[in-house]
């Protein structure tokens, strides 16, 4: 099963469609993506744009659904906004 892998700092998140084998990435956005350090304004709002994104890239890469590999970071705040928008964008977890 593919994975959604996150990781955030301080300053950015990013997210990843890993392929099962683990060994190719298949889609990611961050907001050091150019389309989203533009519009993007607070942590929660940017981390829902990064979701969103993702969930459109995995749709063009032909993936629907995956794994949510929150890579022990809780879920909460900017994990918890870029899950729900990329549900809302299409991707089963």
């Amino acid at each position: 099963m593919y994975r959604l892998c996150v990781n955030r700092t301080p300053r950015h998140i990013y997210a990843q469609i890993i392929s099962p084998d683990g060994g190719k990435v298949l889609a990611s956005a961050s907001t050091l993506d150019k389309a989203l350090r533009e519009g993007a304004t607070g942590n929660s709002d940017a981390a829902s744009k990064v979701g969103a994104l993702i969930a459109e890239r995995a749709k063009e890469a032909g993936i629907t659904q995956v794994a949510f590999d929150r890579a022990g970071f809780k879920y909460h705040g900017r994990v918890k906004a870029l899950a729900d928008a990329a549900r809302e964008g299409g991707l089963e977890f």
